[in-house]
C-alpha cells in the first residue's frame, strides 16, 4: 500500500465508522421579511407623521369647548354641520374649487408644452430651460415678497403694462383680479418644477417611434398627440395628482399677499383653517375643516386616477 493511500484512509475511532462533520444548512430569509424590513422605516414614518395626526384631528373635531362645564364636550358631527352652515367656510370652499379648477390645468398645460419645447435640439434651449427652473430654488415666501413688489400700483407689473399702452391694474386690491394674481405667482413657481418630471418622461420615449411617424408623413402636432402624449401618460398622471395636492395646500402666498381678501376672494381652505384656529381660537372646528380638506383631496385624486385608468383602458 502506497504512502498516499495510507494518508488518504479515513480516520476511525475504535474500528467504527469514520466521523463526519455535521452539514450546516443555510438559513433562507423570506422575501416578505426582507421587504418588510426595508419598508418598516417608511411605514413607521407614515403612521407617526400622517395617520396618527389624522386620527387625532378626527377625534378632536368631535368635541367642543364648553364654558359651563369647563372643558371639552363630545358633540359628534355638530362642528361639521356648523361649518357647512357658515358663510365664510362655504365661500372658502367655493374659492378653493374655482382656484383648483383653473390653476391645475393651467400649470400642467404650460409645463407639458415647455417640456416638449425644451427637449428639442434648438439653440439656447438649455439656457431657457434653466431660467424656467430657477424659481424652484427660491422659497415660496420669498417669491411672494418679490411678487408683492411687482403687484404694487407703482410696481413692475403696471410699468410693463404702460409700455404696452394699457391702463394700470389693481391686481391684489381687486376682488376680481386677486385670485388670478395668486395663480400667476404659483404658476411662476410651479411650472418649472413639474416641467422637469415631464422632460424626463419625454426623454424616455424611443426615438424610433418619431422616425417611423416621420416616414408616415406625420406632422409635428400629430406626433405630439399620437406618440408623445400617450407614452408620457404615467409621468403626466403623477404630475396631475401631485400638483392637485400641492395647490390644495397653498398657504404662504395668501398669508403674505392678501390675507384672504379682498372680500374673501382669496380665502382658500388652508388659510381659512389657519384663521379659524389661530385668529378665532376655535381649534375643534379647525380640526373638522382639516378633515374636510383631506377628504376633498382624496376624492379629487381618486376621480383623477379613475379617469386616467379609464383612458388607459380605452
Amino acid at each position: 500500500m502506497s504512502p498516499s493511500q495510507l494518508t488518504a484512509r479515513p480516520k476511525t475511532v475504535d474500528g467504527q465508522a469514520p466521523l463526519q462533520r455535521p452539514v450546516r444548512r443555510k438559513r433562507t430569509v423570506s422575501p416578505v421579511a426582507v421587504a418588510a424590513a426595508f419598508l418598516a422605516p417608511a411605514l413607521l414614518s407614515l403612521v407617526v407623521l400622517r395617520i396618527a395626526p389624522a386620527g387625532v384631528a378626527l377625534w378632536e373635531s368631535m368635541f367642543r369647548e364648553s364654558l359651563l362645564r369647563g372643558g371639552s364636550v363630545f358633540v359628534g358631527f355638530e362642528n361639521y354641520a356648523d361649518l357647512f352652515a357658515n358663510a365664510d367656510f362655504n365661500n372658502a370652499l367655493l374659492v378653493t374649487f374655482v382656484f383648483s379648477a383653473i390653476v391645475n390645468p393651467l400649470q400642467i398645460g404650460i409645463s407639458f408644452l415647455l417640456a416638449v419645447l425644451y427637449t428639442r435640439r434648438a439653440a439656447g434651449s438649455k439656457l431657457w430651460r434653466s431660467l424656467v427652473v430657477l424659481p424652484i430654488a427660491i422659497p415660496p415666501a420669498v417669491s411672494a415678497v418679490v411678487w408683492s413688489v411687482i403687484y404694487r400700483p407703482d410696481g413692475l407689473g403696471n410699468s410693463f403694462l404702460a409700455l404696452l399702452g394699457l391702463p394700470d391694474q389693481p391686481f391684489l386690491t381687486s376682488p376680481q383680479q386677486s385670485l388670478a394674481s395668486i395663480m400667476v405667482l404659483l404658476s411662476w413657481i410651479g411650472v418649472g418644477y413639474w416641467m422637469l418630471f415631464l422632460i424626463a418622461g419625454i426623454n424616455d420615449v424611443p426615438t424610433d417611434l418619431y422616425e417611423a411617424a416621420s416616414l408616415d408623413g406625420a406632422s409635428a402636432w400629430r406626433k405630439l398627440w399620437s406618440v408623445t402624449l400617450p407614452l408620457v401618460r404615467r409621468p403626466l398622471a403623477f404630475v396631475l395628482v401631485a400638483d392637485t395636492v400641492s395647490n390644495f395646500l397653498v398657504f404662504a402666498p395668501v398669508q403674505i399677499l392678501t390675507k384672504g381678501g379682498p372680500s374673501g376672494s382669496t380665502n382658500l381652505l388652508m388659510y381659512d383653517i389657519y384663521t379659524r384656529a389661530y385668529t378665532l381660537g376655535d381649534l375643534n372646528k379647525a380640526q373638522a375643516e382639516v378633515i374636510i380638506l383631506v377628504l376633498l383631496t382624496l376624492v379629487v385624486v381618486a376621480v383623477q386616477f379613475r379617469l386616467l385608468r379609464s383612458s388607459d383602458a380605452a
